[in-house]
């Protein structure tokens, strides 16, 4: 059967033109799949080479003063170091970033993220982040009985809460023996324990039911009586089963007795562990249980730096001869070899479930309809719930539980069952968080709901909403509310009359509702609410949310008059003149409906931009005559309404005579005496005593007697004869007192 890994060679650095004697682990650094750095020195002249692992004819050659470079594993951010002074460059900005000299020299350094250095000395390790103008800050002491050996590596977790160094040495006993020490330390405790181990790693790894993921320290070590693997957690996740601790057996060949491990690499993907030997082994072990994989010989020499390469989620490694080897997992042949070769289906499952592998889906498919087959609905349920990365979490498992509950309607739903698995240690997904709620609501336990919710073991959705609303419509708002569901919260708020919380709501999340629909919703339940949200909406910040005209004519159709007075007094405040249209909408409804409202308007004299020829005719109609008079522009219209004159303010009148043409001041005249001389005698002899000037005595006199008002002109004459010296007037004057006299003495 095919291997499980595939090697290639990348490329050979001494092809690049860089001495073979340069290629050691003293010279030659790779902190990731991006770079390499060689430092090459060839009498007095020491050059530093950058190669592009992308583009290995992209690489830099410069010369150089240092010891030591090393090249950050993200960015062009080279490190020099020269004795006990460090300098950091920016290379793309040809900057220098950071500068410090030691208090003793560095022994071992080493990238353990794209933002901190570690600094090993000869008594402590420091960390040098990259922000700022910070300095190395000591994490901790080395342990005295590490003093003697070579420090070949340092790693740290994700988190920086646990670090571990690695050295080496010559055994004591005379065997010649290479044996390894370690330092292992916590940062929360601030405690160091000593391990005896040549290579080590960290890994972040989800365990079986758990929604965090636990750190594992693994390290491996060659003893005088073997080799062993050892795995351990160091932070505990949120799973419910406890991490197993490994101790495992390396099977090591006859012709490697003396080998022993030099690095270790931890492929997250795919949850394997690659062990690199002295001698060019590499073993890959399952990280959860440290069953061995797979071994092969990938280098005839010695390979002494590798790292992972975070895009295949396999491993790169360099040897002495500069062969730059990559060794990653066949994803197409890993889970046959593990199934075929190891007869282990539970672990070919497993592997395939994290790396995502073809086939995943498929193996834990065909073990779980087994099970159902077989009538094992608790190991069904169990395989399902907890199956790796939820591979069976899906609709079509529901489908087939849901069948074998229609098949034995009267015993337990396996639905709940494998529902219930899932909630023992995890959360539910929104599918399964929907079908769960159907059966309990049916049920009458949707208190149950509640509480799931509250615990955070149901994953909102708007369908999960939908279905609870039906049952709860305070549970369905927070659901709505955690989906992000906005529309449906403010539906909720509508419905349950929480009209102050909508448009804070909509503002926080950011949302731009149909505010029309919402407010002909809340117009039925609420109307005061509604003409409340409907004027906020119109004086927000940045100009009006709604449409007024058609916010106006729903409340206008549910006969809100008063309410729609109410509202497009608010919004028509700023007395623009696009909203002409809305203010003759305003005095229209008023004038048609409520008058004294309309008249209120017009004397307050906040709208100036409507239709006034309109407004003439509906005030005309509302018997408003007086303001009519103020709107209409056209003769034939204030004759029509002019006649009402004794309706209207005689102060008002007499002003209003004052601003009009004295041709049509003398018609208006002549249409009140004409359609009503007994109410409009009175104010026509005003008229005419205030503007006789203007119209002439002889014009009004003429007015008088065409209209045989005899009364008229003796009191129109009355009040300016003894200011006039025109001989008609005075005449006309006896006249009138003769006429109106001989009418009194026949009384």
């Amino acid at each position: 059967m095919a291997a499980p890994i595939k090697l290639n060679e990348v490329l050979k650095i001494p092809a690049l033109g860089i001495r073979a004697d340069a290629i050691s682990f003293a010279n030659c650094t790779m902190e990731s799949e991006k770079f390499i750095t060689v430092r090459e020195q060839a009498g007095e002249q020491v050059m530093i080479h950058i190669v592009d692992l992308f583009n290995p004819a992209r690489t830099e050659k410069r010369p150089i003063t240092a010891d030591a470079a090393l090249m950050n594993p993200v960015a062009k951010i080279l490190a020099l170091k020269s004795g006990q002074a460090l300098q950091i460059f920016n290379i793309e900005l040809k900057s220098k970033m950071k500068a410090h000299n030691m208090p003793e020299p560095v022994v071992y350094w080493k990238w353990i993220n794209e933002r901190t250095m570690a600094l090993v000395t000869a008594n402590a390790v420091f960390h040098w982040s990259m922000d700022g103008t910070s300095e190395p800050v000591k994490v901790f002491d080395r342990l005295p009985q590490m003093s003697t050996y070579q420090i070949i590596n340092y790693r740290a977790d994700a988190a920086e809460k646990w670090m571990v160094l690695t050295g080496i040495a010559q055994a004591q006993d005379g065997s010649g023996r290479i044996v390894g020490n370690m330092q292992l330390y916590s940062a929360e405790k601030q405690q160091s324990q000593s391990i005896e181990g040549h290579a080590a790693a960290f890994s972040q790894f989800l365990c079986q039911g758990a929604t965090e993921q636990s750190t594992l320290f693994a390290f491996a070590n060659k003893s005088a009586t073997g080799t062993k693997l050892h795995i351990i957690e160091v932070v505990k996740g949120n799973s419910a089963m406890p991490f197993q601790k490994r101790a495992v057996d390396i099977t090591v060949p006859a012709d490697a007795a003396n080998d022993f491990p030099v690095a270790m690499q931890v492929s997250d993907k795919y949850g394997l562990v690659f062990l690199v030997s002295k001698f060019g082994y590499i073993y890959v072990f399952d990280v959860e249980t440290g069953t061995q994989v797979f071994m092969n010989r990938i280098s005839a020499e010695t390979i002494f730096t590798t790292c992972v390469n975070s895009a295949s989620g396999g491993l790169l490694g360099i040897n002495r001869l500069g062969q730059v080897l990559h060794v990653q997992i066949d994803d197409q042949n890993i889970v046959k070899f593990i199934q075929g070769n190891l007869q282990n289906l539970d672990l070919a499952m497993k592997v395939a479930a994290r790396g995502k592998l073809p086939g995943a889906e498929q193996l834990y498919a065909a073990n779980f309809d087994q099970l159902l087959r077989s009538g094992d609905i608790q190991g069904a349920a169990e395989m399902a719930a907890k199956s790796p990365n939820g591979v069976l979490r899906t609709p079509n498992t529901i489908n087939k539980f849901k069948t074998v509950a229609s098949q034995n309607p009267g015993g337990q739903n396996p639905l709940l069952i494998y529902f219930s698995k899932i909630l023992e240690d995890s959360s539910l997904n929104a599918v399964e968080s929907v079908e769960l709620a159907r059966p309990v609501i049916g049920q009458g336990k949707q208190q149950l709901l509640q509480k799931w919710f509250d615990e955070g073991k149901l994953e909102c959705s708007e369908d999960l909403g939908d279905l609870i609303k039906q049952v709860d419509g305070t549970l369905a708002l927070k659901v709505y509310n955690k989906a992000n569901c906005p529309g449906k919260v403010i539906a909720c708020f509508v419905e349950t009359q929480q009209y102050d919380k909508i448009l804070a709501y909509a503002q926080r999340v950011g949302y731009q509702p149909e505010w029309t629909g919402i407010l002909a919703n809340m117009v039925v339940l609420n109307p005061e609410g509604a003409v409340r949200l409907a004027q906020m909406l119109v004086n927000q910040e940045g100009g009006s949310k709604i449409d007024v005209a058609a916010v106006a004519e729903l409340f206008l159709n549910r006969n809100m008059l008063q309410q729609t007075t109410s509202f497009l007094l608010d919004a028509l405040k700023g007395n623009k003149p696009e909203e002409a249209a809305l203010q003759t909408k305003l005095l229209e409804i008023n004038l048609r409906a409520a008058p004294q409202v309309a008249e209120a308007i017009l004397s307050n004299g906040m709208l100036t931009h409507y239709d006034r020829a309109t407004v003439g005719q509906l005030c005309e109609r509302a018997g408003l005559f007086q303001r009519a008079l103020e709107h209409f522009t056209e003769l034939k219209d204030l004759k029509r309404v002019i006649v009402y004159a004794s309706q209207m303010q005689a102060e008002f009148l007499l002003e209003w005579f004052g601003t009009l043409d004295t041709t049509w001041a003398i018609d208006l005249l002549k249409e009140m005496l004409a359609k009503d001389m007994r109410s409009n005698l009175q104010i026509c002899v005003q008229v005419a005593t205030k503007y006789s000037e203007f119209m002439t005595p002889s014009t009004l006199i003429g007015i008088f007697e065409e209209f045989k008002s005899m009364e008229g002109l003796y009191y129109y004459l009355g009040a300016i004869v003894n200011f006039s010296q025109d001989e008609t007037v005075h005449y006309k004057y006896i006249v009138a007192c003769a006429k109106v006299g001989m009418m009194k003495n026949d009384f």
